[in-house]
């Protein structure tokens, strides 16, 4: 028995800050900012939306996606380091709203590898015999922890939510592989005061290096050889990062995901955007592996292969 994806959605908000707007507001260009990151424009959530709210659209297009109801679900998991309020948990206040009365509710904080956490942990209870469909969710309003008159980290961050619902998927198909792993004696490099605090430096040594090797790590517990990933889907960090993750394994580069352009780091909720984005776009089909990976502040880590299909 696979535990795999059977429905998928994305939100982002509709308002774009652009890098010419972030011009305005702190002393950058949108060429420092392309050349170093890849970020073209970010979205950014109105101060009426939550965190919660982001999580429950995506959710409810995840369901739609899946063609199943919320009663099927027998257990959220929203992975974020923005909630609403310290508690309740997003995934109570989604459970509510979606009406998934049956089901079980808890927020995961491994910062941007926390959707990786959550899927993994997801995995656990379906191959178990436990749950049936667990609905695993990625969201961040980082826009409201990112200090604007920051350089070095107003022009990275976004906002937006990705959701996944896992189940049984056939024979073959489904988490193949995956890596969980933290070293907290990094917790010092990137973390929370008021706003995010990043030595961007060290993080960067540390993402390029950690990205890489578990990418080829979850392609070997797979079973497989590099030659056999049709598609990379890496945290959307800083495109000097993701494209070392993509030359370790050997990809062209019209097989990895990179909405960083578009949406910035939108942390916990990339690497679903960025999935969701490419099945839509007809990019990943079934029977395709995907090895998804990502990296955050703990210092965390999570890679997962799978072949795509229900």
């Amino acid at each position: 028995m696979n535990a795999g994806v059977l429905g998928i959605g994305r939100f982002l908000p509709e308002k774009i800050l652009t890098n010419f707007d972030l011009e305005k507001m702190v002393d950058t260009s949108d060429e420092w900012i392309r050349s170093r990151t890849g970020i073209e424009e970010r979205r950014i959530a109105d101060d009426a939306t939550k965190s919660s709210d982001m999580a429950y659209d995506a959710a409810v297009k995840a369901l739609k996606n899946a063609n199943l109801t919320a009663e099927d679900i027998d257990l959220i998991i929203v992975a974020t380091v923005t909630p609403d309020t310290p508690f309740p948990s997003i995934a109570c206040i989604i459970q509510e709203r979606l009406g998934a009365t049956r089901a079980a509710a808890m927020d995961v904080g491994a910062a941007c590898a926390g959707f990786m956490y959550g899927m993994v942990t997801a995995k656990q209870f379906i191959e178990s015999g436990t749950y049936n469909h667990v609905l695993v969710v990625g969201v961040e309003k980082l826009s409201k922890i990112t200090d604007w008159k920051d350089r070095n980290t107003a022009v990275l961050f976004g906002d937006g939510a990705g959701a996944v619902v896992m189940g049984k998927v056939s024979e073959g198909r489904g988490i193949l592989s995956f890596e969980l792993g933290a070293n907290g004696a990094g917790a010092k490099h990137l973390y929370q005061d008021e706003y995010i605090i990043m030595n961007g430096r060290e993080v960067f040594k540390f993402a390029v290096r950690q990205m890489a090797d578990s990418s080829v790590n979850v392609i070997e517990k797979a079973g497989l050889q590099k030659e056999d990933v049709d598609f990379l889907i890496p945290h959307q960090a800083n495109i000097r990062i993701m494209e070392a993750s993509r030359q370790r394994l050997g990809l062209p580069e019209e097989k990895m995901s990179k909405t960083i352009k578009k949406y910035g780091n939108t942390s916990s909720s990339s690497i679903p955007i960025a999935l969701a984005e490419e099945v839509d776009a007809g990019k990943i089909k079934d029977d395709d592996v995907i090895v998804m990976v990502g990296f955050g502040g703990g210092l965390t880590w999570g890679a997962i292969a799978l072949r795509w299909g229900r």
